[in-house]
């Protein structure tokens, strides 16, 4: 999978994708990342980028000739399944399901947005939009990152296999669950002992009792997802 990213601050992207399993997929040609830079494509000498908004109003915007521009750089035509996202608060939340079906893309394009906003007319150039929350960030280069780094768990060859299955928001049953609580050594640590079913080497009964655990953790702390599983069924 290629992933592009456009933005106006590449070097930001420097320490996350430079360590741990983003850092391996790379190495093992499993992920590719490019960083196409905004203002290479900005207008004039100073290589502008942004402008005042039409009708007045604080804020600078990002131009969509120049935005434009810089995802048709982005776009390649060996890729089949071409995706481009403008990270936005009006887009739908990501989530896991969001993940994985971004996940199937050969090449996906996040488009970061900066300043006080973008052209509405940007919004003609791409496939999608999405946001991670309903708060407040300086630009669409931390989405980006989380994006990335979400997307990267789910390539094949990745992760073992098997490894994403029992994750929150990864289990299915058919409800999405957060996931059951873990324990490795030492057995006993000040008074808290690791739970005997655990030890018991009873698969059925472990799996039994996990099953349990992510329903109970699930219901006390986001209850909202067994609700919103139950609207959909």
């Amino acid at each position: 999978m290629k992933i592009s990213i456009l933005t106006l601050f590449p070097q930001m992207f420097d320490g996350p994708f430079a360590h741990s399993i983003v850092k391996r997929a790379q190495e093992q040609n499993l992920l590719e990342i490019t960083f196409v830079n905004i203002r290479s494509f900005g207008i004039g000498t100073h290589k502008t980028v942004d402008d005042t908004p039409y009708g007045g109003g604080r804020g600078m915007i990002l131009r969509v000739d120049v935005a434009a521009k810089a995802i048709a750089a982005a776009k390649d035509k060996k890729y089949k399944r071409e995706h481009v996202v403008l990270l936005d608060a009006r887009g739908k939340t990501f989530d896991q399901t969001k993940a994985k079906e971004l996940s199937r893309f050969d090449h996906l394009i996040l488009v970061c947005g900066h300043y006080e906003g973008v052209d509405e007319r940007i919004r003609a150039f791409v496939d999608e939009e999405i946001s991670i929350g309903d708060f407040i960030l300086t630009g669409g280069e931390i989405p980006a990152m989380l994006i990335t780094d979400a997307l990267t768990r789910l390539l094949p060859g990745v992760l073992k296999d098997g490894v994403t299955q029992n994750e929150s928001f990864s289990l299915m049953d058919p409800t999405p669950l957060l996931e059951h609580p873990q324990y490795t050594k030492p057995q006993n640590f000040n008074d808290m002992s690791v739970p005997e079913v655990l030890l018991s080497g009873n698969h059925a009964e472990i799996e039994t009792w996990r099953k349990k655990q992510s329903n109970s953790i699930t219901q006390k702390h986001r209850p909202d997802m067994l609700k919103k599983s139950s609207r959909r069924r």
